[in-house]
């Protein structure tokens, strides 16, 4: 039995069963791939994948069995490899971040920029995608931190810690009506309505909040981005809501924002890193530079407990949205 096998076998599952994919992954042949797992199917005894000709269609039910197993080989063989990094070449290495847009454009920078300051030997590669797709990078050890509104929690692979409160603002061009008199859920429904995607960015609060109102809010965009929905307002497609933190006087001078957190409810960011993996201390240093409250012992103490929901009293990262 060696580590090749069972990437083949781990691979094979998450691209599908599709060989030249892993082939591909792996940087070997599609006839080393069928090898590897053949072998290892020999020496365990049983049949990993059910098969159709040649082709892999699916895991067989001892297969179901032993992939979690194979899951568990790898990922401490990477943390055993990461234990020995930090001792080897501590202070240099890599980090992973994958983030929303939202995060990467208007929370990242400034945690970006000091964490540089003080490890400019790790190299930082920031991945961008949906909250799901970041909870599947960290799941599969594809990235190291991760960093979202939404979704991250519902996973008991990984541990969501809060991050900081942010709510939502409307931006309107210069001399909107909605500019006038008091922001309403009824006012707002009247215009046709630009935001984000489901999923992305506190959307969940926002229909929340009309459906609450018996309204049906006539959305003619979503984005995942807010420089994308601010654009489109520019245009006149409609009027926009957006995270607070995503206006800035200077650079949106061609529109003007009103706050809106009295119509939805407030929005928790998350930090979350996969439960078992082993965290180098650079990656620690990154985690309480974005979110000072998140000590090293604090993030420990949460990867320790139980995946059932969040300890009372976590710590949350007062934001200001001014800044």
């Amino acid at each position: 039995m060696n580590f090749q096998q069972l990437r083949s076998v781990r691979e094979a599952q998450r691209r599908g069963f599709n060989l030249t994919e892993v082939a591909q992954a792996l940087h070997t042949s599609q006839p080393g791939v069928s090898r590897q797992i053949r072998e290892l199917e020999e020496e365990l005894g049983i049949e990993l994948f059910v098969r159709v000709g040649k082709r892999l269609t699916g895991l067989t039910e001892p297969g179901e069995q032993v992939l979690p197993v194979i899951e568990r080989l790898l990922l401490e063989a990477e943390n055993l490899k990461r234990a020995a990094d930090d001792f080897a070449s501590a202070g240099s290495g890599r980090l992973r971040i994958a983030a929303t847009h939202s995060q990467a454009r208007y929370a990242l920078p400034p945690a970006v920029r000091d964490f540089r300051a003080h490890h400019p030997d790790v190299s930082l590669h920031l991945q961008q995608g949906s909250p799901r797709q970041i909870a599947r990078l960290l799941i599969e050890g594809e990235a190291d931190v991760g960093i979202a509104t939404e979704a991250l929690a519902q996973y008991p692979e990984l541990v969501a810690l809060p991050c900081y409160r942010w709510t939502h603002a409307v931006v309107v061009p210069p001399e909107h009506p909605l500019l006038d008199g008091p922001l309403t859920l009824a006012r707002l429904a009247r215009f046709p309505i630009v935001t984000y995607e489901p999923g992305y960015t506190g959307r969940s609060h926002i229909d929340e909040a009309f459906t609450a109102a018996q309204l049906t809010p006539h959305i003619v965009l979503s984005a995942m981005d807010a420089d994308v929905i601010k654009t489109y307002v520019e245009l006149g497609l409609g009027v926009g809501i957006v995270a607070a933190i995503a206006f800035d006087e200077e650079r949106d001078r061609h529109l003007r924002a009103i706050d809106a957190r009295h119509l939805f409810a407030d929005n928790m960011t998350r930090l979350a890193v996969r439960r078992s993996a082993f965290l180098r201390d650079y990656v620690y240093e990154f985690i309480q530079t974005f979110a000072s409250p998140l000590r090293r012992e604090v993030v420990d103490a949460a990867r320790h407990q139980a995946p059932e929901g969040e300890a009372a009293g976590s710590p949350v990262l007062a934001w200001s949205q001014a800044a």
